[in-house]
């Protein structure tokens, strides 16, 4: 169990997919490019390239993001925040908002 005060670190926000690529020489990575409102781009990778082959398809889509999530080098690409998704007998879901929300709104 976590407090209500560690849950608060935690920076969520919805951002908008604007660019999306499967990592070359990986099975599993994809490349996000994410708008996250007030003209911030991040560039975010992600190991979904199994459950959404076709990758360039995510763009546009609205996904929640982990913004204050230390980056992290993933094949030579740093990643810096994660994408949040579910698990669906061990492949990936996407989690999307069920109503159209600007980039950059954050979840509470």
């Amino acid at each position: 169990m976590i407090s209500y005060d560690d849950f608060k670190k935690l920076d969520i926000k919805i951002g908008k997919i604007v660019e999306a690529e499967k990592i070359e020489g990986s099975e599993k990575l994809v490349k996000l490019i994410i708008d996250l409102g007030e003209g911030e781009l991040r560039q975010i990778v992600a190991g979904i390239a199994l459950a959404y082959p076709n990758a360039t398809d995510l763009a546009g889509k609205h996904v929640p993001v982990l913004c204050n999530l230390e980056p992290k080098e993933l094949m030579g690409y740093t990643s810096n925040g994660m994408i949040l998704a579910t698990d669906n007998q061990g492949s990936p879901v996407l989690l999307r908002p069920d109503q159209q929300v600007p980039p950059g709104s954050t979840v509470k």
